[in-house]
Order: structure tokens, then sequence, then C-alpha cells
């Protein structure tokens, strides 16, 4: 009798990789484009977070994404999150250069065009997750995750990039300078979902693959029934305060020294999302040695002493370079946090992501919470609040992460 072939999905991987880079690249230029938009549009500290909360507020859809990719599979859920994001960049670019001409409210304009592309990459995030841990062995899923991750973190280093060489070059910030650089965006993601129409992707039935591994699964009847999806999805919300708490309260740090030119720091943005890249593809190497918990436990020790250590140095450029080292050891969260949410689900895997993804709405909620007490208080305390949020995920981590599958 001839042994099984195991399946090859080293393509199927290389397409997912570079969907990853997409999202990384969207969701950080986003980000990024906090201090240039309190610049154009003349914004307090909470207003210029509502760039969060309209980008991150589209997570919400989340589970009924999920649901829908359950019925149209990952291809056909790629290639409409693909079109989403691509028309969203379109409709931001034409739409402000409408409401600059009709003198309207342009950074509406400008929210409500980034809420739909972030509904796309709500949809690309769906597949990109549960595809990533069932192209291969379930125990490599970790490995794989955060490959996947490291790649998406190369994105992330590049978009601060492009915010300060493509959108600003040098200029003063203004409405003016978006539509060009994001009408040139929108074309490029439709060409690569015109792409993926012809491509084929395999098919996978993540029950039958997990029997095939010898995985001994907790079968439920519902996906809703599993306590460590849902605990997971909150590990993820707060992971988000942690992730996108640096670079949101980057500019009030800078203010604290003197230092208000929006194009300084988002170029020291890139030093955060860089630290994040090379923590990725190292942690990538320790998890073929050493047990995901581990490993997210140690940075997220390192991570919040980092914070405090910037905290305590907050008067200095030192304290500046420890809030972005923390970067280093916040790049493995996303994938070992999404990865313990995931465990031994089986058929129940694409339902389960959805609810996972809908974590991600932190950033919309707590992110405007932090600005609302920079407004008030100041920085300083505003980011004492991360503690909270390192607190629940050590939580979740060693034992959250256990409940009903152990």
């Amino acid at each position: 009798m001839s042994q099984k072939q195991t399946p090859n999905y080293t393509f199927a991987l290389i397409v997912v990789f570079i969907v990853c880079f997409l999202i990384g690249f969207i969701t950080t230029m986003n980000n990024s484009m906090i201090a240039f938009c309190s610049k154009a549009f003349n914004l307090t500290a909470q207003q210029g977070q509502y760039v969060n909360s309209a980008f991150y507020g589209a997570y919400l859809l989340a589970i009924p994404f999920s649901l829908l990719m359950s019925k149209i599979g990952y291809k056909g859920t790629l290639i409409l999150g693909l079109a989403v994001s691509g028309i969203g960049f379109v409709i931001n670019s034409l739409g402000i250069s409408a409401a600059i001409s009709a003198a309207a409210n342009v950074y509406a304009v400008f929210l409500g065009s980034m809420c739909l592309v972030a509904m796309g990459v709500v949809m690309l995030q769906n597949v990109a997750n549960p595809y990533v841990m069932v192209l291969g062995s379930p125990e490599k899923g970790a490995f794989r995750m955060t490959l996947s991750q490291a790649l998406n973190s190369v994105a992330t280093t590049v978009a601060p990039i492009f915010i300060t060489t493509v959108i600003i070059a040098g200029q003063q910030p203004a409405p003016e300078l978006v539509p060009g650089p994001f009408l040139g965006l929108g074309i490029f993601t439709l060409v690569i979902c015109g792409i993926l129409v012809f491509l084929k992707l395999p098919k996978i039935d993540e029950g039958k693959q997990s029997e095939e591994a010898g995985e001994k699964l907790v079968e439920k009847s519902s996906v809703f029934a599993y306590p460590h999806v849902w605990l997971g999805a909150l590990g993820i919300f707060m992971y988000m305060g942690v992730e996108i708490g640096v670079p949101s309260m980057l500019p009030y740090r800078f203010q604290l020294l003197g230092i208000n030119d929006s194009d300084i720091v988002t170029g020291y943005l890139a030093f955060y999302w860089g630290g994040m890249m090379v923590g990725r593809f190292v942690g990538a190497g320790i998890l073929t040695k050493f047990e995901p918990r581990k490993l997210l436990t140690a940075c997220l020790c390192l991570g919040a002493a980092c914070i405090a250590l910037s905290l305590i140095f907050a008067n200095s450029m030192f304290g500046i370079w420890l809030m972005l080292a923390a970067g280093l050891f916040h790049s493995v969260m996303w994938p070992l946090i999404f990865n313990l949410g995931l465990q031994k689900l089986g058929r129940h895997t694409k339902a389960a992501t959805g609810i996972i993804n809908t974590g991600v709405i932190g950033a919309a909620i707590l992110m405007p919470i932090m600005g609302s007490i920079v407004d008030v208080t100041g920085v300083i305390f505003a980011m004492c609040i991360m503690f909270i949020y390192y607190a629940y995920i050590i939580w979740f981590c060693n034992w959250g992460s256990k409940i009903g599958i152990e």
C-alpha cells in the first residue's frame, strides 16, 4: 500500500503571506495618519483617535463576515475583501477631492471611507488567521502564524515611511495631499483582487485534517460553547490597547519634549514597527524550540517593563526609545494569543476566527478613552492604563486559554 502523500500548501501560503503584508500595510498606515490628521484637520487628542475608531470599529462585523466565509470559502472571502478595500481607497480619494471643492467636512469623508477600507481588511483578516493555521500540521500552527505576522510587520515598517515620503513628502500636512496616493493604493489593491480571481487555492476540511493529525478535540455542538474562544477575543481586545497604544500615544510623548513636528513623530514610528518585524522573525525561530505559552509570558513581562521604564524617564529621549523598544516584545503577542484561542476547534475554526477578530474593536474603544485621558490628565496617566491590558493577557495565556479544552 502506498503511503498517503502530504499535501503541498506552499503556493497557498505565499498567497496568504502577501495578503498579510497588505493587511499590515493598510492597518499601520491608518494608525500612522493620526499625527498627520491632527495637524491637517486641527484636532484634539480625542478627535485624533477617531481615526482608530473609524477603522477598528469595522471589526464589529467580524462575526457576520466569518459566517459569510463559511458560505463562500477562503478564496471567495479574499476576493471580496480586496475588492471592498480597493473601492474604499478610490472613494476616499474621490470623496476628499469633492469635499474640498464643496467646502464640506473633509475629515468626516476621510473617516467614512477608511471605515469601508477597514471592512475589507476585516474580511482579509478573517481568512488569513485560520487559513495559515490549517495550511499544514496543527502542531506547527503557532510557527506559521508568527511567520505570517513577521511578513505583516515588514509592511508595518514600510507604512510610516510611505506616509512621510509619499503623502507628506516634506510638506505641511493638509487634506489635499491624500487623494493621489490613496487612488494609487486603491488601483493596486483592485489589481491584486483581479489576479486572485484566476488563481486556484486548496479547499480545507478542518475537522478531517485535525483527525488525521491525531489531534484530540473536545467536540461541541457550537463554537459559542468554547470559553477559550471568547476569552481569546477579550485577549485580542486588550492586546490592541498594547500594540496600538504605543504609536497612538507617541505624538503626546514627543509633546512633553517640546516636539510637535508630525513628520518627525511619524518617522520614529518606523522603529516601533521595525522592532515588531525583527521580533516576529526571531520569535518564529524560537517557536521551533520553545512552547508558545512560555514565550508569550516572557514577552508580556518584558514589554510591560519597557513601558514602565519609559514612564520613569518620560522627560528624555531615552524614555521615547524605551517606549519604542516595547515593539520588539509586542511582536509575537497577536499570533500567539490568536493561536491559543483557535486551539482544538476542528470544524469550528472558521466561525471562531470571527469571534476572536471582534476583539480588534479594542483599538476603536480603548484609544479614544486613552485620548480623552490625555486631554484631561496627560499622557503619563493614560499610558498607565496599559498595565491592565498586560495583566489580563498574562492570565489568558497561562489559565484562561486552557478553560474547556484541558
